[in-house]
């Protein structure tokens, strides 16, 4: 397949508008790029796609944001992934970072909440649909024949769902034991005897473990722990979040931690973005830039330094299998944490219905966006909280 020339440029406006507009979580996230640059424009071929969604679930950090740093050094090398990363991650940061001055300055966010109680569910119908044709276009169509040709693939995609769902988080260590399960189904066993050095899901530690009595160095510490040591999704690093603004530093109140979850769901590109709200919370501007900046510096460390072993060593056949397997596991992830959100956002019958009409409406109506979609929803959560 011949790909369409793309300038730097373009592909910065692309980030620039894809962090503007783009809502939904990592599971939408990655989906858009893959809707936009593979099927649309082909700036990207389907292997250079999967390659970047199975290293970005195997080094830590929040994943879109990796997939989009990855996707800027395919072809543009370092200064692609930066200003890739820099321009997807910026529009949203200067959006919470007007919502933290809103929040200091109005004491609170009461109606965020009536926001978040539609925005919430609109966004489940989004990236279900998002999941669904990420499945189909990776494993095939529902159907006896695909299920038949790729049995194994389904099987890592289906543990891949009901590990997440039962565990509430993604598991690492399941997708690189799919990814050796399927090289070993599908390659030759000499493959071992030749082994190829594939170290992009270690990472022993920042060597920043120090404490400091500057407030402004614990929170970088801490967020760039919170980079370093989640891996997946912005679901993944809530829990994290909670243990250390909450309960260790005591930085937020419950409330507050609460407010700055509907931050990260109303606002557009990665959801780790919230981080920048948290940051001005507990520091101003200042905490603001280091919190985001520690945050997302561990994830654009190991993609620049692994993408270019990887993307050599991604072109065997036995590494091919590895991909597969790994993707597998990863979409079915991805569904597991749809399932997840859905769970903690639909608590009646007027979310459950918001849900399912995002969902059709973004199927049926062709010419509707993701952007409409997540404004309808606000409104309507807004009307029913004040006259329902």
């Amino acid at each position: 397949m011949n790909q369409k020339k793309y300038t730097l440029r373009e592909l910065v406006i692309y980030f620039l508008k894809l962090g503007t507009w783009g809502f939904g979580g990592p599971v939408a996230l990655v989906a858009y790029m893959h809707r936009d640059l593979v099927e649309n424009r082909n700036w990207l071929s389907e292997e250079e796609y999967k390659e970047g969604l199975a290293l970005a679930q195997l080094a830590p950090g929040p994943l879109a944001a990796q997939l989009g740093i990855y996707i800027g050094f395919v072809h543009y090398g370092l200064l692609g992934a930066t200003l890739a990363g820099l321009a997807f991650i910026l529009p949203s940061f200067l959006m919470v970072l007007a919502l933290g001055v809103a929040y200091q300055l109005y004491s609170g966010l009461s109606w965020m909440r009536e926001v978040f109680y539609g925005v919430s569910v609109g966004v489940i119908g989004i990236i279900a649909i998002s999941a669904y044709k990420l499945t189909i276009k990776s494993l095939g169509n529902f159907n006896i024949g695909s299920i038949k040709s790729n049995w194994l693939l389904w099987i890592f995609y289906l543990t891949g769902v009901v590990l997440t769902v039962v565990r509430q988080r993604e598991e690492i260590m399941l997708f690189v034991l799919c990814g050796i399960i399927y090289l070993f189904y599908k390659s030759p066993p000499q493959w071992i005897k030749r082994p190829l050095t594939l170290p992009v899901f270690l990472f022993t530690g920042t060597g920043l473990l120090a404490f400091h009595d500057d407030q402004l160095f614990d929170i970088g510490i801490f967020f760039l722990k919170a980079g370093a040591f989640v891996f997946g999704s912005g679901l993944a690093i809530v829990p994290f979040l909670h243990a250390g603004l909450v309960v260790e530093y005591q930085w937020l109140t419950e409330s507050q931690f609460i407010d700055s979850v509907a931050v990260a769901m109303i606002t557009p590109g990665p959801v780790v973005i919230t981080v920048g709200f948290i940051g001005y919370l507990i520091a101003g501007f200042p905490g603001a830039c280091i919190a985001a900046l520690a945050t997302f510096l561990p994830c654009f460390l190991f993609t620049v330094i692994l993408a270019p072993s990887f993307k050599k060593v991604a072109k065997n056949k036995n590494i091919k299998a590895f991909v597969d397997g790994i993707t597998a596991a990863v979409i079915g992830s991805l569904l597991g944490a749809v399932i997840i959100i859905a769970t903690r956002s639909i608590i009646d019958i007027p979310t459950a219905l918001i849900a399912i009409c995002a969902g059709l409406a973004l199927v049926y109506i062709k010419k509707i966006q993701e952007p409409q979609i997540i404004l309808l929803s606000a409104i309507i959560g807004i009307l029913i909280k004040n006259f329902f």
